[in-house]
């Protein structure tokens, strides 16, 4: 590829801002600094003073690929990620057949290959009886182990207390968790059937995945990673009670060690409350559910505290028909979100709430640090070229705009500050801020362990 020289951009790395033109060269930056000279033959793109950020790293999207692939698929959402400026993401294990072995692992690689527009990673599974291959894994092959200590579907939920003791003894790489506690989910729910039978008012989905439940689950995971010194990493935080349990500081203390216990929050739990379950229904319900106000504060400012490490998406695509159930259990939790998460994420910065380092730091630094990305996540040298231009200028959601297969977006109507003006991953720009442009060439990411 021929060399690409980024002016005048507003850079954004390494908790600081500064002006600098940037040079691609290949698939790596080549060079940060100020009033580089174009080379012959190389292509400028003036940034006219326009954030350029690292792409997103999501630790949690779910694809839906294999099994599921009338909601989303590797193509269609990994086009609507590089939308949004991701760049890379890690993929959940509980599709059709899930991935709880290393033929299956494999096989959602390679499945990947050519397919997929940004760089990816896949979780293995846990079960209730897979403990000797999460013992015999391979740490290069995989971000982590995750763990559903709540509800999930087929053979996904852990709930065998001598299960969950080995994996958090033995598991070679960091333990994912979803932490939602079922007999406390299944109590609550058993209440409001009897109350309303099939006719319960989706306002009350906080309420029976409640926060006891998500605080009592957190709460064992924790326990247990300290009881055997694990890695772990608590997906989505949805409530201020359970932000106790984890650790202030910087994810890369002073001395160089790292925090054993993470936690990551996402980024419609920053957007949305519970008043939003009378506007938007079932298209906002999720797992864990979204919660209050005061969480929604809480989540921002333990970001800001550095409490919660990692800002993701749980990007879970469902099609509008099956979100469109009156029946509330048997409408599907989860919400498509990877192509407006930057964009949200960047409002808390709109409103004073959040810095860009900030944001920068939770998408894309932690990211690479907690799970060994090798050379991702930051505006370096020698880095891989996955970059965001970001420009502050309006942009509001439009149904015929999504690009996930589900064809739809909780963000409708939604006027954001921020647009993604490009995208770039591995040296080669995929968005022109229009459309996803040039094949589909994301790479496998490496762990450096």
């Amino acid at each position: 590829m021929p060399s690409i020289l980024i002016t005048n951009a507003r850079v954004v790395s390494d908790g600081r801002e500064f002006d600098a033109d940037v040079r691609i060269e290949g698939e790596r930056i080549g060079l940060i600094g100020d009033s580089l000279a174009a080379k012959p033959g190389e292509r400028v793109i003036d940034a006219r003073g326009a954030w350029l950020m690292p792409g997103m790293i999501d630790d949690q999207v779910h694809f839906r690929d294999p099994g599921l692939t009338h909601k989303g698929d590797t193509a269609t959402e990994s086009a609507a990620a590089v939308a949004g400026g991701t760049t890379s993401f890690m993929d959940m294990p509980n599709t059709r057949p899930p991935t709880l072995d290393h033929a299956a692992l494999e096989a959602k690689y390679a499945n990947a290959a050519g397919r997929a527009h940004a760089n990816y990673g896949f979780y293995f599974g846990a079960s209730n009886d897979n403990l000797e291959a999460i013992r015999g894994l391979d740490p290069r092959a995989t971000p982590g182990v995750k763990v559903f200590m709540g509800a999930s579907t087929g053979n996904m939920l852990v709930d065998d207390p001598d299960v969950l003791d080995g994996i958090f003894r033995d598991s070679p790489v960091t333990i994912i968790t979803h932490c939602e506690d079922t007999p406390t989910i299944d109590a609550n729910l058993a209440g409001y059937v009897a109350q309303y039978g099939n006719d319960i008012p989706v306002r009350f989905h906080p309420d029976i995945r409640s926060r006891e439940a998500c605080l009592k689950s957190s709460r064992l995971a924790v326990e247990l990673a300290r009881r055997h010194d694990s890695r772990l990493h608590v997906l989505h935080i949805s409530t201020a009670d359970e932000l106790d349990l984890f650790e202030r500081g910087p994810l890369i203390r002073a001395n160089g060690s790292r925090k054993r216990i993470t936690a990551e929050t996402c980024v419609h739990f920053l957007h949305f409350t519970r008043a939003d379950y009378d506007r938007l229904g079932n298209l906002i319900k999720c797992n864990p559910a979204i919660k209050d106000a005061s969480d929604r504060d809480a989540l921002i400012r333990a970001l800001a505290d550095d409490v919660i490490d990692v800002l993701a998406t749980d990007h879970a695509p469902h099609t509008w028909e099956e979100k469109q159930q009156q029946d509330y259990l048997k409408a599907p939790g989860g919400l498509p979100l990877t192509q407006f998460a930057l964009q949200c994420a960047l409002e808390r910065v709109h409103d004073g709430l959040l810095t860009r380092a900030q944001v920068v730091q939770k998408t894309a630094h932690a990211t690479a640090q907690l799970f060994d990305v090798v050379d991702r996540g930051f505006v370096r040298e020698g880095q891989f070229a996955d970059l965001v231009l970001i420009e502050d200028a309006p942009y509001t959601v439009r149904r015929e705009a999504v690009l996930s297969k589900c064809g739809w977006s909780p963000f409708e109507g939604t006027t954001f500050r921020s647009r993604i003006a490009s995208t770039w991953v591995n040296g080669r720009q995929v968005w022109d801020g229009t459309s996803v442009i040039g094949p589909a060439d994301g790479q496998r990411l490496q762990f450096h362990r």
